[in-house]
């Protein structure tokens, strides 16, 4: 009788770490590429290349956008820029990425923004050509548009 309680025991335990290994499996990668590039203008904060980083759980998806040729004019805090990043989806509406996030800059500091985050659904094939970014620093609001498409080519969200 002893035997068949550790069996089940055992059963179960390792039953209950398979579960629990699935549930903090790291989710699989669903969008491709990972990264881009493309090149934007942002007037006051220059502009140049830029690069994108996307990343999706399900429906959620976060985008980043760093650039060493698009700087920061004057010191920038943490966190206090808010960003508006419309991006165009070949296969509907425009999906929109916002958020607060930034690391502080100095002066002439590279940009960065994000992860900002947004909502998409399976097939959006999503381009910063055709959309933009909006940031709004110390009430000043910054556009930027894509000169071109970017690539390899754009976001695809499965």
């Amino acid at each position: 009788m002893r035997g068949k309680r550790i069996g089940s025991g055992a059963a179960m335990l390792v039953g209950a770490l398979a579960v629990t290994g699935l549930a903090l499996a790291p989710s699989a990668v669903a969008v491709t590429p990972l990264t881009a590039t493309v090149t934007a203008n942002c007037g006051l904060f220059g502009g140049g290349a830029a690069t994108l980083t996307a990343t999706q759980t399900g429906t959620a998806a976060t985008l980043k956008l760093s650039s060493t040729a698009i700087t920061a004019p004057i010191p920038i805090g943490a966190n206090t820029i808010s960003s508006t990043l419309t991006m165009a989806n070949s296969t509907g509406a425009a999906r929109v990425f916002s958020g607060t996030v930034n690391p502080a800059m100095a002066t002439g500091a590279p940009i960065t923004v994000g992860p900002l985050n947004g909502t998409v659904a399976s097939g959006d094939s999503l381009n910063f050509y055709g959309g933009s970014l909006k940031m709004v620093v110390f009430g000043i609001t910054v556009t930027c548009t894509a000169t071109g498409p970017q690539a390899p080519g754009p976001f695809v969200f499965s």
